[in-house]
């Protein structure tokens, strides 16, 4: 039961008509708008801009009375719309309704154009009726314009002693906005409104904070686990709202960090491990929609396996629910990997793994792309691509740390992959080489980084691994799926020898660092290929005296690019004045992990308390970088960064 809307297209980027209609005050208005029609009597129901049929899936128009479907293309004429036969608009005089409803926003000119053609006495509506207020708009001229919906779902708990914290900045100022403000309504898990507040932004690439024990203070709150609607109002340059994601306890050892659910809700997601023994996997399950996600229309399965076990518990619109993959998959174990069938109804995921009795640590699945086709040109393109797509992840400090490494599938177009992991030292030195050889979708192959050195180690101590495509484990073509699809992804997972705590993270390859361009890599997010710089946000802990933070930056190169990094790295207050600057070379194929602590003084760190942050910015080449917190002896965290 997937929703048949369209939420976001790899090549013209999101898609707002959904946003608009799902947007939760317009979600208040269009049910009221409803009602009103209910009570009028029969409706004819006009598409001119082909949105019904979204409309229909996430308001509920069976209570209206329908006169009628009617259409502006002739291609469209006989179409069965919300089992109707679509009919031309010229027909509408004949129909016996007592109103006509445009199903789409900016309608005055297609109702102009219609209205010589209503039933006698019949009333004309359309969508502008429910439209937000020009005062949160960025372009008030065109409604669906993606920045009116720069929008983003936050998961939010305060509960137990556990809280959590999202932490961003406003970059949207560097592409020229200015006043801008954060509309927020806090969601319980059935999606009853907690709390609806307002958050003006300082100009300048100001810090933000969203502190759950904040909110529990300021609005006289219980505790709490639901969903944090974000509307950045005001937006340029960006219609996504980014921002990394900690959860922290009033315990030492509750910390972690994953970042923000992806605004588009996606068919599927991958990349769900299955637990060790000893631990209980919680995939929360974030209702996107103001309409309810029925029993029964999630799935689970596994990785590669057609075996879908439904999820049978009804989710409210804009609620959230907790799903035990152990209650569908008692047997499994980790390293199995299951794949979400979430027929868009749900922005990405977020799962826990509670380890023993305390121990907590919070990721994201991925979206798994169903748009890709295998491409035989990129084996061929290797030979001038080098490595070509490379998936970068941190090797932590051997003599403390567990590294290891699950390649994912997350295209439906992966049956079976080559693919190998490199791992180097910091220095850039290849250090050990692992074969996968051919694997199958259904395969799930960890690997631990130390494993590989054979009692050996590394001479920094630490370094990082790379997942690349391995091309001699079998030539690509020779059944199908065998050929790459560029979408290369791996789950990392780091273990403390000493503490037992834990952290997952996962990501996707691109290819890094060189001139020639190929499918749109190397990727950049300021303009066209190839993107050869960084800038990189890394957020500061929420309490500076008993938590530092960490960072652990990878020079990836698919070809030689320059010997080492010029890298900046910006100390900056929460009203987005700098501090102080500090410089980092990292040899290329290299990398270098470090503190706060380690490159400002204690001084200059208080003067960010409250929202500051580092700017990472090197003008050179593209940096890959993973972010944590870590409170020495109880806890640590670890995800990859966000750039902007």
């Amino acid at each position: 039961m997937a929703l048949k809307i369209d939420t976001f297209s790899n090549q013209v980027g999101g898609f707002s008509f959904f946003k608009a209609v799902g947007h939760p005050l317009t979600a208040d208005a269009l049910d009221g708008l409803l009602s009103r029609l209910v009570d009028a009597g029969p409706v004819a129901l006009y598409d001119p801009m082909g949105h019904l049929g979204t409309l229909a899936e996430l308001h509920d128009l069976t209570r209206l009375t329908v006169a009628g479907v009617f259409v502006q293309a002739v291609e469209r004429i006989g179409e069965d719309v919300l089992g109707h036969a679509a009919q031309p608009v010229t027909a509408l005089p004949d129909c016996a309704a007592r109103t006509v409803l445009i199903a789409g926003f900016d309608a005055a000119r297609a109702a102009d154009h219609i209205r010589h053609l209503l039933p006698a006495g019949a009333e004309l509506v359309t969508l502008d009726a429910a439209r937000l207020p020009d005062a949160m708009l960025s372009n008030s001229r065109k409604y669906l314009d993606p920045l009116n919906f720069a929008t983003n779902l936050g998961f939010l708990r305060d509960e137990a002693g556990r809280h959590t914290r999202l932490v961003t900045a406003n970059y949207w100022t560097g592409y020229g906005a200015r006043d801008l403000r954060l509309w927020l309504r806090l969601f319980d898990a059935d999606g009853g409104v907690l709390a609806t507040w307002e958050q003006p932004l300082a100009d300048g690439v100001s810090g933000i904070v969203i502190d759950s024990a904040e909110v529990r203070r300021r609005f006289g709150l219980g505790d709490f686990a639901g969903t944090l609607f974000i509307h950045a109002i005001g937006a340029r340059g960006h219609d996504v709202v980014k921002y990394a994601v900690d959860t922290y306890g009033d315990a030492d050892d509750e910390l972690s960090c994953t970042h923000d659910a992806n605004a588009w809700p996606a068919d599927l997601y991958a990349g769900l491990p299955a637990p060790k023994d000893g631990e209980r996997v919680t995939l929360w399950l974030q209702n996107a929609h103001p309409t309810p996600v029925p029993a029964g229309a999630i799935g689970l399965n596994l990785m590669g396996r057609h075996d879908i076990r439904a999820f049978d518990q009804a989710i409210p619109g804009f609620g959230c629910r907790p799903l035990d993959p152990a209650a569908l998959f008692p047997e499994q174990r980790w390293p199995a990997q299951f794949e979400l069938q979430a027929g868009k109804h749900v922005v990405r995921p977020r799962y826990e793994i509670r380890a023993g009795n305390r121990r907590n640590r919070i990721a994201h699945v991925n979206v798994e792309r169903v748009d890709l086709k295998p491409d035989p040109r990129i084996a061929e393109a290797a030979r001038y691509l080098g490595k070509g797509w490379i998936l970068p992840a941190p090797v932590l400090p051997l003599d403390r740390y567990r590294s290891f490494a699950l390649p994912t599938p997350m295209s439906t177009a992966q049956d079976r992959l080559p693919i190998q992991a490199v791992l180097y030292d910091a220095d850039g030195s290849e250090a050990a080489r692992h074969r996968f050889g051919m694997l199958s979708r259904s395969d799930s192959v960890a690997i631990e980084a130390g494993a590989l050195l054979n009692g050996g180690g590394l001479a920094s101590g630490y370094g990082h691994i790379e997942l690349i495509y391995d091309f001699e484990a079998g030539a690509p073509g020779d059944a199908p799926g065998d050929a790459p699809d560029g979408w290369l992804h791996g789950l990392f997972r780091y273990e403390d020898r000493q503490t037992g705590h834990a952290a997952d993270t996962s990501f996707g390859a691109h290819v890094f660092n060189g001139v020639l361009t190929f499918r749109g890599e190397p990727q950049s997010y300021g303009g066209p290929p190839p993107g050869l710089s960084t800038r990189l946000f890394l957020r500061l802990g929420h309490d500076l005296d008993r938590v530092d933070t960490l960072c652990h930056l990878i020079y990836p190169a698919s070809t030689p690019w320059h010997e080492a990094s010029a890298t900046e790295l910006v100390l900056t207050a929460a009203d987005g004045a700098e501090i102080a600057r500090a410089p980092l070379a990292i040899a290329c194929g290299g990398s270098r992990l470090w503190r706060a602590s380690e490159m400002f003084g204690p001084a200059d760190l208080t003067k960010a308390a409250g929202g500051g942050y580092v700017l990472i910015r090197d003008t050179t080449c593209r940096l890959f970088g993973y972010h944590g917190l870590i409170r020495d002896g109880a806890a640590f965290s670890l995800d990859h960064m966000f750039g902007f």
